[in-house]
Parts: C-alpha cells; structure tokens; sequence
C-alpha cells in the first residue's frame, strides 16, 4: 500500500492559483521524498458527465471561457480519481496537487482562485459509484470553504473549517470555528472527536498554507504545525476507516512554504 501523489506539470505554470508561480519548484522537489513509500500519479481531466452532476452548465462555460482556470479539469480531476483509489482501498492515501483550487466553487457561481469545487466532485463520483458514504471533511484553508459548504449542507457528510467565523449546525454536521477565539490544535482535537462519533468512510482534508507565516493570510502556522495535524488525521483515519486520507491543497501563494510544506506532509503520509 503506497501514498498516491498527484501532480500535472500545468500546475507549475499560470493559472488561478499560481499567478505566483508557487509550485515552481516541481516536479523536481518530489526527489526530496526519494526512498518514500509514493507513487505519481499525472492528473486526468475531470469527466464532463460529473461536471454537470454538481455544476450547471452555464458555470461550466464560464470556468471553461476564464484563461486564468486552464488547470481545472485536470485539479478536479487528480482529487476525484485519487479518493476513488483511496476508497478501494488501492491507494493507503493521498496527496493531491492543484493549479486551481475549489473550496469557492458553488453549483453556480466560483470566485476567490477558486474554479470547479474538487471535493465535491469527489463525493459524488463516490456516491454514483457506492453508494452514499459517509465523508467527512477538514478545511484549514484561513477563508471560508463556502462552495463546499453550499454543495453538502443537505448531505450526511461532516464539514468542519477552520476559518474566520464560529457556526454549528443543529445536527452538528456543519460547523465553523475560529482561529480568533481558539487554540487551533483544540479544533483539531474537536474534529477528531466529530469523527469518532460520525464513523467516516473517508476523511478529507482540504489544506491551505496561507496561514503560514508571511503568506497572505498568515495566522503564525509553520511547517511543524502542518506536520503535527498530517500525524493527527493520518492516525485518526487509520483508527477510523481504514487509513482512508485524502489530503487536497488550497490557498498559499509561497513558493518555498508550498514546497516545504507540502513535500513534509507527504512524508507523514507515507509513514
């Protein structure tokens, strides 16, 4: 059982999400994780048919029409093939590069670098495929993941982000806390404890390294911290389904915390 990282050259150059050109330093970095338990994977193209199940089609035109989304079917693409393995069980977990990120993207609209909403893409191939499962979701990108949000609230899946703002939904399925008013790692904590009682089939976390120090939301995160939570939702997903971790990058605009960071994490993910 290997860790899949998925990964597609475009996303090294121009597009939403890298007008900073922040993975630059790929696909070269992934020697640093020669001697790891990984296998690279080229990201595919999301299909057109699931498109449409999430998105309508006057969105799609338009992140289609938008030069700045030229990355998005192969993002969407790498996140729903990668939680597909991973479910099956072909994968042990996995870490998905993007060019353009999803956490913004509703059924209808898209904005913040954000194109078509990956993660949603992702449950719904699973639920077409086996059945509806349950999902659940951390999102530590520093803003809001309201496109997920919109996309799940009327489903049995966990979404809890670490944003900006403090919300809880009455089944406790849907859930904002704040890194203003808490210790970040007892919302870690609090998420596992969600898990424990929802018993996921699947976990995703949708990882942003803009709460790094000096990148554009910075909070005082560091590369350590990142390391810490892969540790806790790698073990809390081994405990709980099967190993079964997706993790998804977002926001973050360093080149060397993208690197540094992200070629960390995967080196937890494959221990």
């Amino acid at each position: 059982m290997v860790t899949g990282v998925f990964y597609h050259e475009s996303f090294s150059k121009r597009s939403y999400l890298t007008l900073g050109n922040r993975l630059k330093d790929f696909p070269k970095a992934f020697e640093l994780l020669k001697g790891r338990n990984f296998a690279l994977f080229e990201s595919q193209p999301v299909a057109f048919n699931l498109l449409k199940r999430v998105h309508t089609e006057k969105m799609i035109e338009a992140v289609l029409s938008e030069n700045l989304c030229s990355t998005a079917l192969r993002s969407a693409g790498g996140v729903v093939n990668a939680t597909e393995l991973v479910f099956k069980g072909d994968l042990k977990n996995a870490f998905c590069y993007i060019g353009s990120g999803g956490h913004h993207a509703g059924r209808d609209y898209f904005w913040g670098y954000c194109c078509f909403n990956d993660v949603a893409l992702a449950i719904e191939n699973l639920y077409e495929k086996f059945g509806e499962k349950r999902v659940a979701i951390i999102d530590t990108d520093a803003h809001h993941g309201d496109g997920t949000r919109e996309l799940v609230k009327e489903r049995n899946v966990l979404h809890f982000c670490i944003c900006d703002r403090d919300y809880e939904s009455r089944d406790s399925l849907k859930i904002d806390r704040s890194y203003f008013l808490n210790d970040y790692f007892d919302l870690v904590a609090e998420f596992i404890e969600k898990c424990e009682k929802f018993l996921p089939s699947l976990i995703f976390w949708y990882f942003g390294h803009d709460t790094h120090v000096g990148d554009y939301a910075d909070i005082g995160m560091s590369i350590e911290d990142y390391v810490k939570i892969a540790k806790i939702l790698r073990d809390c997903a081994e405990d709980i389904c099967d190993g079964k971790l997706v993790v998804v990058l977002g926001g973050g605009s360093l080149s060397d915390v993208a690197r540094d960071s992200t070629i960390a994490i995967i080196k937890e993910l494959t221990e």
